[in-house]
């Protein structure tokens, strides 16, 4: 389905549109950029707060832009732990936002990171076996307007600085490709948010054309993969993508992207999901897919969902996959309890409240 709001959302135009446009109305070039510095740097949420416009620009603008803010509807977390917040859109459909504390397990070095996972589409057609996203199918991509307001709305909430982006909530990213590619320019330009490309990781479940594609593009974002599984065998139980573009495909792929994006790094999520994929056999095997590659591995427990039949392996467990990565000589880590207690896989919240509406029946 694709949804047309009422007006053109303005956090979705780029200051060479705006530019453009006001160029077609007679305005003054310098306005656009007024506008933007208004949305962006002042985080004003009406044209009519924009008082250094002249009152027929705002009320031209009200005609045909709308801020489409989202709604907070529910919350869960703490200021010193992960935060999750459920919004609702314009159509009244749900997303889920989490905000996770300074980590340095989370895609880099750096311990010092204020996290936002941002959704790319309301539910997802993929069915990752283990994941609460597609639980109630897919109903439709995010425009770019709603996906920068997601990073705004999470900071005027939390008081935060934000200064680390991951897509990787609800939804695949790749099969959004022209809405989440504008929202990183608007995210990342000097009159936008002004947060540095190399700032933003982009997860995929493993489209591998749209990958390629990625490589070919010039903005700087990294790449994880959502792997879950080092053999054909195991990842195609938990991940129908797999059929579709199995690990030799994917992983041509991957090549293809090192070659043209040196400097970047990729990164290989993977849940351990208790006798499914975290033996030591598949460490070893995960290992090997690494290693050629230099990819950094991020392991993360599974969080159980309800209605679904998966486990999250003992420590011990975790340790010894663990144990046989850090004897491959590969970059690994793993991430714990940030948002166990508050169900902060994707996904979860949302199905919750969709249940409790009772829009779902019972897992």
């Amino acid at each position: 389905m694709r949804y047309q709001p009422e007006k053109e959302p303005i956090k979705a135009v780029t200051l060479e549109e705006l530019s453009a446009l006001f160029a077609q109305w007679g305005e003054s070039p310098y306005r656009a950029r007024q506008v933007l510095e208004w949305i962006y740097r002042r985080r004003v949420s009406r044209f009519a707060q924009m008082t250094n416009l002249p009152a027929a620009l705002r009320e031209r603008l009200d005609a045909r832009f709308g801020f489409d803010l989202l709604e907070p509807i529910r919350q869960q977390g703490s200021r010193d732990t992960t935060r999750k917040t459920l919004f609702r859109l314009g159509d009244g459909s749900l997303i889920e936002t989490v905000l996770i504390p300074a980590s340095p397990a989370l895609y880099g070095e750096r311990s010092d990171r204020r996290t936002i996972c941002i959704s790319s589409q309301v539910g997802c057609a993929y069915g990752c076996k283990f994941c609460a996203s597609g639980l109630d199918g897919f109903s439709r991509n995010l425009h770019a307007g709603e996906i920068v307001e997601q990073f705004l709305r999470v900071e005027a909430l939390s008081g935060e600085r934000i200064n680390n982006i991951v897509f990787m909530g609800m939804g695949e990213p790749l099969a959004n490709y022209e809405n989440v590619l504008r929202a990183i320019g608007i995210l990342n330009a000097p009159w936008g948010v002004g947060l540095g490309a190399r700032h933003m990781t982009l997860s995929t479940s493993g489209l591998a054309p749209m990958i390629r594609k990625l490589a070919d593009q010039p903005l700087q974002v990294r790449l994880a993969i959502s792997l879950h599984g080092a053999s054909d065998e195991v990842r195609g139980q938990i991940m129908p993508v797999n059929r579709r573009y199995p690990l030799a495909e994917l992983f041509a792929a991957l090549e293809y992207y090192r070659d043209r994006k040196k400097t970047q790094r990729i990164t290989f999520e993977f849940i351990l999901i208790e006798n499914v994929n975290d033996s030591l056999e598949q460490a070893a095997l995960l290992a090997r897919l690494a290693r050629p590659l230099e990819a950094r591995i991020n392991c993360i427990p599974y969080n159980a969902v309800e209605g679904l039949p998966w486990k999250r392996p003992s420590l011990r467990r975790q340790d010894a996959f663990m144990a046989v990565l850090e004897r491959a000589g590969v970059a690994a880590t793993i991430r714990r309890e940030k948002g166990h207690d508050i169900e902060a896989a994707c996904g979860q919240l949302r199905l919750q409240v969709n249940r409790e509406a009772g829009v779902l029946p019972p897992g």
